[in-house]
């Protein structure tokens, strides 16, 4: 087989030969093996005292299957030994007992071992997971929006199979199969170097066989894997998107999309699978002509007087262990080989740092007063173009402060910033006098409320997504929180009351609903510091003219940011703030900026006459109060 691939380009005739490029190839394919596994093993942490004690066992457990095999040769050579009948049964009864001890250590030692490794590998399969899971967790929302949902959580999941599977495996048998053939066959040269070097031809021929189907196939399993991340995608877009497909009838586009990616993922791995079917083959036809030249060349050694029959015996029953190790060390390798890609994937995902984390020295705030000061924060996400630019701007405790201007002007970068989504690249933001990258992270955004527009909601009952906010609150809290925020009438009219499930993505309610719920959410945690991102966007004109008033009264108390597409919505705001790719370009109050007649006011304009009135300074206030709907 190398002879055919390789042969001709390694003795010169070629100008660039291939046989060194290939020896580089699998020394760095090896090393990348070797350093992926060495992480696997990495990840025992505080267990790796029990790992030792297991590998040690499996070493032990070595050494107890190479000598029944040469155990078995001398009970036979004390068989057939030229002694008295005396002297045979006692030498025999000796090798016996001998032979039977490391059988029943061998049998021991495999079920303490499998046992003992299965439970190491779950509980460190679970640890890791959670890791993995609280590691993504953290991540910036930048790193969630370019990789989709579907995607980590098959990473994490086949991540952890991978890791479960090849710890059990490794602990339970294959460690002391790696010693067998590394370590102790070579000792039986020391029984019969003529026959030794042939079983260890096998274990030659073998290794070169895994040699190049592992340097055929390394480029084939990415793409393999490849094809299992895209499908992973597809059906989880396509599930979380189930409302979009049946209202456009794309059930069958859908199928078709996904059975498509299953045929390119199925091609991909015909290939690999092969491969590896020829190296099943090439063990057995090794296996077979090596036990043949085991018995042929030990007759003839017999003949000569150069080996024994109990040397035979030892060497075929050392050939078939071989044999059954060989081929166990092939499924091992084939199944290491095959989950790199995907641990690889998984660690990729593990060794991503997270953009913003706790720094040593950072403090725990307690409760803030709410005074917020951006001092020339400035952010850019691609490092070309500025999202934000030198923002300056104080909010004192109590003061509502809006955010206006186009799609992309940097409003919600701006506040992405003060609860430290990301961090500013130059300047700061500070929170009560202090950096808000000098205080604890969790302790920073358990001071700030946030009602985004679209309304987040998990899988579970109401309750639970108010607790969300204030994990501890009574069933008297969260009653008043649904109240204030409109949302009780519709609560109690439920079947279940706070224990109705809201299903995914609170799919079961409606854009009003989980608007309100969500608003509830942010009272409930009752913060000093609030930010409305059209908080109250996906609401009808009389309920958002009641949540709009229960809003006003919470927001008198504590430092709030409005982002506000719809004007009508900041008219009673202490400073408006407008922007224009990411710069302040104007700021003051509502009547102020419609006076000064600039940018402000041409919004303004545009929207309150679409509404059928042409005086925006008039706007914002009905007869009776409340804020009126603007278009």
């Amino acid at each position: 087989m190398l002879a055919g691939g390789y042969g001709g380009a390694c003795f010169g005739a070629r100008p660039r030969p291939v046989c060194p490029v290939f020896g580089r190839e699998v020394f760095q394919i090896a090393m990348s093996l070797l350093r992926l596994y060495s992480r696997i093993l990495s990840l025992l942490g505080p267990e790796k005292r029990l790992g030792w004690l297991l590998a040690l066992g499996n070493l032990l457990l070595a050494v107890a299957l190479f000598a029944e095999p040469i155990l078995f040769g001398r009970i036979v050579d004390a068989l057939a030994a030229p002694a008295d009948a005396a002297d045979r049964l006692s030498s025999v009864t000796m090798l016996l007992a001998a032979w039977v001890g490391f059988g029943v250590f061998a049998v021991a030692a495999g079920v303490i071992l499998g046992l003992e490794a299965d439970k190491l590998s779950h509980r460190r399969r679970q640890v890791v997971l959670t890791d993995y899971f609280e590691h993504v967790m953290q991540l910036p929302i930048a790193f969630h929006g370019s990789s989709h949902s579907g995607r980590l959580m098959k990473v994490m999941l086949a991540g952890t199979d991978a890791l479960w599977i090849l710890w059990l495996d490794f602990f339970r048998e294959y460690f002391s199969v790696a010693i067998l053939l590394i370590v102790l066959l070579p000792l039986s040269l020391f029984l019969n170097w003529p026959l030794a070097l042939i079983l260890m031809g096998l274990a030659v021929v073998f290794g070169i066989a895994m040699t190049v189907v592992v340097v055929k196939t390394e480029t084939l399993q990415k793409s393999v894997e490849r094809h299992y991340t895209d499908l992973a995608e597809r059906a989880s877009d396509a599930l979380g998107n189930v409302a979009l497909v049946q209202s456009f009838a794309r059930v069958e586009a859908e199928v078709s999309d996904l059975r498509r990616v299953s045929d390119r993922l199925l091609a991909a791995q015909m290939p690999v699978l092969s491969w590896w079917a020829i190296v099943t083959v090439l063990t057995r036809a090794s296996t077979t002509l090596a036990l043949l030249a085991i018995f042929v060349a030990g007759i003839w050694l017999h003949f000569n007087d150069r080996a024994s029959v109990g040397d035979i015996v030892t060497f075929m029953n050392l050939a078939g262990l071989v044999v059954l190790q060989l081929d166990r060390f092939v499924r091992f390798a084939n199944r290491v080989f095959m989950e790199a890609p995907r641990l690889n994937e998984f660690f990729a995902v593990l060794d991503t740092e997270p953009a913003v984390r706790d720094r040593p020295e950072s403090i725990e705030p307690g409760r803030l007063r709410g005074l917020v000061e951006f001092n020339a924060a400035t952010f850019s996400y691609d490092g070309k173009r500025p999202a934000i630019t030198d923002l300056s701007v104080t909010a004192l405790p109590g003061e509502t402060i809006a955010l206006v201007g186009a799609t992309g002007a940097g409003k919600s970068t701006a506040l992405a910033l003060l609860h430290r989504a990301i961090d500013p690249q130059a300047g700061t933001v500070a929170v009560d006098g202090m950096d808000v990258r000098g205080l604890k992270l969790a302790g920073l955004r358990r001071n700030i409320g946030v009602v985004f527009q679209e309304a987040l909601l998990f899988n579970r009952s109401i309750a639970d997504n108010l607790k969300v906010g204030k994990p501890d609150a009574t069933e008297a809290e969260l009653r008043d929180a649904a109240a204030r925020a409109q949302a009780l009438d519709f609560i109690e009219a439920s079947p279940q009351g706070f224990d109705t499930p809201v299903g995914e993505r609170g799919r079961l309610l409606s854009g009003g609903e989980r608007q309100r719920l969500s608003i509830a959410r942010a009272l409930l945690k009752d913060p000093p510091i609030l930010i409305l991102d059209e908080a109250t966007s996906a609401l009808d004109a009389a309920t958002e003219a009641k949540v709009k008033a229960a809003l006003d009264e919470v927001m008198r108390e504590r430092t709030t940011f409005v982002i506000a597409h719809r004007l009508s919505t900041v008219r009673n705001a202490t400073r408006i703030l407008v922007l224009d790719q990411g710069r302040v370009i104007e700021q003051g109050s509502f009547d102020e900026l419609v006076a000064a007649g600039g940018r402000f006011a041409e919004l303004a304009a545009a929207q309150f006459m679409a509404a059928g009135d042409t005086s925006p300074a008039r706007q914002g206030h009905a007869s009776d109060g409340t804020t009126r709907q603007s278009a």
